[in-house]
């Protein structure tokens, strides 16, 4: 008899085609609806709530009830780890038509990770502030520099603030689709939220991808040297 936690249980609930698309549609950090997940997972509404109650009792995934609806999130941050980990090593998707091949290429260009930048924008953001010095990578972790305290600063980051969350503050997530590493931790995720509050990225409907706004290519080739 093994003394060692059930991996198996874990690796059942991520072995179901459905299951494991709806985790990953909820890598977008957001509360979802059952109906959502069927629509996002191509299944009946009936039988996502059944693999929705699988995935509670497996305890990768949070249901809150308001009125009549019961909403989905992600469990924690370490689930998000584990899925996008398994993003990183699996094949891609076979693409069978146009919609799908226009969706992929979005998640690739910019999407959230949980609750951070991933994607090619994720990975050129964070590579911006490497060569700019506001970083710098030790290994697992990104270190704010003395520069890079002064500009996230100006920029309106509060890294006191940041550092009182009691979760990694500026890790290093591989990235599924660029396999390289961008920024995670509260510091990607209080980049993120600023990014959103500028009105520099958009939410896609439906996937967790992410739009950059005329606005925000002026701001990330004025402040990162990006051109999207």
């Amino acid at each position: 008899m093994s003394i060692n936690p059930n991996v198996a249980v874990v690796a059942s609930l991520l072995g179901e085609t459905s299951r494991a698309t709806m985790l990953t549609s909820l890598m977008d950090g957001r509360f979802h609806t059952a109906s959502e997940l069927a629509f996002m997972s191509a299944i009946t509404p009936q039988t996502a709530s059944f693999h929705l109650s699988k995935l509670v009792e497996g305890n990768l995934i949070n249901v809150e009830k308001h009125g009549r609806h019961r909403y989905y999130q992600l469990a924690n941050k370490e689930v998000a780890h584990l899925i996008e980990t398994f993003l990183a090593i699996s094949p891609p998707p076979e693409v069978r038509s146009l919609k799908q091949s226009n969706q992929v290429k979005l998640l690739q260009e910019a999407r959230t990770c949980y609750d951070h930048l991933a994607g090619k924008l994720g990975v050129a953001l964070t590579d911006s502030m490497l060569n700019a010095n506001y970083l710098k990578k030790e290994d697992r972790e990104f270190i704010v520099t003395p520069k890079g305290e002064q500009f996230f600063t100006d920029f309106g980051i509060d890294l006191t603030e940041l550092k009182r969350k009691r979760r990694s503050f500026s890790h290093s997530c591989l990235d599924w689709s660029e396999r390289h590493y961008h920024l995670g931790g509260a510091l990607g995720n209080g980049l993120l939220t600023h990014f959103f509050e500028l009105n520099w990225i958009v939410h896609v409907p439906s996937i967790r991808a992410v739009k950059v706004t005329d606005r925000g290519r002026e701001g990330f080739k004025q402040i990162f040297n990006i051109n999207m």
